[in-house]
């Protein structure tokens, strides 16, 4: 699935070229279509042609309609970032205008990948020297951009002339570049949130980065809120699962829409960690009327989010209109970002465009020292994507994976692969959670930082919510983290490890946790007790015990071993029950052998109590059942 965006100056025909090609208009608000003028984001889809294919029809494509008028220009800039393509569209009538010229210079900074230039209206002309012209004042705006080289195309969307050239011209580009990759982590910027009755939440975005499917639990972030997806369109077609670089409708469910915002990201849980600080290399643009200086406030364009910041020069006191630099971008709100996103920025006020770039580091630690060598050598390096730098990313995609795994991912070769991953078990960017360094499972440790986090809620909780038990059960707390086994006894072991938690047997717990009674409880064991002391032999039932102290303290009075549960209905007090395991034992061995009625009258209990020991003794491996007799087991 490719997208390809329009960008032009106002009034230049863009949603009227869309409505021609794809049949819908894409002005969707009242106000635009009252006004004939784009304000927000609008879409569109067309279906390609592929003379190749038996029946002519080839891959379908969307098309993002931005608003044109400078007003409007941050709309514009949060449905540009995720195009395959361009179409800059500019009227014969008036040829190259301001916004042209900074709706280029933004699709240049966001080095979107190609482009075609589209002369609209031309049903108005019927000079050729002044088309002449108009192509010609169009290769001097374009020279030295990314559209330099592209195709000019002749439309009217009212004749329809020039139509089939222009499809058949954005087919043959859009060949010759390679689909959106699927790196396993979906990453869909938000751009439109809105309700549709009967189906709740629904945003849009463009999905890049991996795939989605019905049934997904998904998070909102920076929020942090989860739901889980109910539907999935694209082009108004319901679809099982969303494909990167697709133009996506997802319907949640669990989240309202006044909970979400533009600019948030729809991710799959533990995938992202937000970040309100990016080290990046900037272009300021060439025509900006005055430097830039160091701890200027900026907007700052990520994805389809839009931030005020401080924009921190690392390597110059100021940037010359039309220079490079390193800068680190303090943001006000959190975003989501990734290594390799391209970013613009402009001045809050008066409002122009500055410049952009592309982000080297979404997850700096720390706030740089300015004019130092080796931050800017370490930044440098991140910039050219060292092989340490790709199998990180390789490894944070697949959250927790085997060295095969993340060495077959990253696309690295063997050797190069083997270094980069001892480098960054070095520095701690991943974690083996295993000690065979054939094929040991590493994480990232982000996520290696979010599994610790959530482990130790998950056991917390369950300390505050049943103070008097050992632990949490293994089985539940891997169900709650929703782990393979593998690797939740991986993790659990580097925990305890750490000393960050604690196992007693099928128990999970925090360290230097102990069941503790206050004086109220303590009373009340106090009294079971004495009437486990008066009959030791026929003691209270597990019925009674409930009903004297409650399930939790019995259990915890288990947990503690003071008592012995040798069956659903039958304990003892833990001396007792010793007592009795070894007068059974010096029975049998000097007998052979015990009946049940020989063990009844041994302690003068009942046939309830003998019957529940024994068939306990059965169950641990000391007794064996030989007719209706028991032996030592051999």
């Amino acid at each position: 699935m490719r997208i390809l965006g329009t960008a032009g100056h106002v009034d230049h025909g863009k949603s009227t070229l869309i409505a021609a090609l794809t049949g819908t208009h894409p002005d969707r608000l009242k106000e635009e279509q009252e006004r004939e003028m784009t304000i927000d984001l609008g879409f569109g889809w067309l279906t390609l042609p592929n003379p190749e294919s038996t029946q002519g029809i080839g891959e379908e494509i969307g098309i993002v309609d931005v608003p044109g008028h400078r007003d409007f220009i941050e709309n514009m800039l949060a449905g540009i970032g995720g195009i395959d393509a361009a179409l800059l569209v500019i009227a014969a009538d008036e040829g190259v205008m301001p916004q042209t010229r900074e709706h280029l210079a933004i699709l240049d900074l966001l080095q979107i990948p190609s482009g075609v230039i589209v002369i609209t209206k031309i049903d108005l002309i019927n000079d050729n020297d002044w088309m002449g012209l108009i192509e010609s004042d169009i290769r001097a705006a374009v020279k030295n951009t990314i559209l330099q080289d592209a195709p000019i195309i002749r439309v009217s969307s009212r004749t329809r002339s020039g139509l089939d050239q222009l499809v058949t011209t954005l087919s043959d580009i859009l060949k010759q570049k390679p689909a959106r990759p699927d790196l396993g982590r979906p990453r869909l910027p938000i751009d439109r949130v809105f309700t549709m009755s009967g189906f709740g939440t629904v945003v849009t975005g463009t999905l890049i980065d991996g795939h989605l499917s019905i049934g997904d639990e998904i998070q909102i972030l920076p929020s942090g809120l989860t739901g889980r997806i109910r539907g999935l369109q694209t082009h108004k077609k319901k679809e099982e699962q969303a494909l990167p670089g697709s133009r996506t409708a997802v319907n949640i469910s669990g989240i309202s829409t006044e909970q979400i915002q533009r600019g948030e990201a729809l991710v799959l849980p533990n995938q992202y960690i937000p970040t309100r600080r990016v080290d990046a290399r900037f272009r300021l643009l060439k025509d900006i009327a005055s430097p830039l200086k160091h701890s200027s406030e900026v907007k700052a364009f990520i994805g389809a989010s839009e931030t005020i910041g401080t924009l921190r020069l690392l390597d110059t006191e100021e940037l010359a209109p039309g220079e490079e630099g390193w800068i680190q971008l303090e943001l006000r709100d959190p975003i989501v970002a990734v290594r390799g996103d391209k970013y613009i920025l402009r001045r809050p006020s008066p409002s122009e465009t500055l410049g952009g770039g592309v982000i080297v580091d979404a997850q700096p630690k720390n706030r740089h020292k300015r004019f130092d060598n080796e931050i800017l050598k370490s930044l440098s390096s991140l910039a050219q994507g060292s092989p340490a730098d790709i199998l990180f990313e390789a490894a944070l995609a697949l959250q927790v994976a085997s060295t095969d795994e993340i060495i077959k991912r990253s696309r690295l070769g063997t050797e190069t692969a083997k270094d980069a991953l001892n480098e960054l078990l070095k520095n701690g960017r991943l974690i083996a959670l295993e000690d065979d360094p054939s094929d040991r499972l590493i994480i990232a440790k982000p996520h290696w930082n979010n599994s610790q986090i959530k482990t130790q809620e998950w056991v917390n909780d369950y300390h505050g919510q049943f103070p008097l038990r050992r632990g949490m059960p293994r089985e539940e707390l891997k169900s709650k983290l929703k782990l393979s086994p593998r690797v939740f006894n991986a993790i659990i072991k580097r925990l305890v490890a750490l000393n960050v938690l604690s196992e007693a047997g099928s128990f999970v717990a925090k360290p230097g946790h102990e069941i503790r009674f206050d004086n109220g409880q303590q009373a009340q064991v106090a009294t079971l007790m004495q009437k486990f002391v008066q009959n030791p032999f026929a003691p209270p039932s597990v019925k009674e015990c409930k009903a004297e102290v409650g399930e939790e303290i019995l259990n915890a009075l288990i947990g503690l071993n003071q008592l012995v549960a040798v069956s659903s209905e039958v304990v003892f007090r833990k001396q007792d029950y010793d007592l009795m395991v070894k007068k059974i034992n010096e029975i049998l061995e000097a007998k052979r052998q015990i009946s049940l009625a020989e063990a009844r009258d041994l302690f003068g209990t009942s046939r309830k109590y003998a019957q529940a020991l024994l068939e306990h003794l059965d169950a641990v491996g000391v007794t064996v059942r030989a007719d209706d007799y028991r032996k030592l087991r051999k």
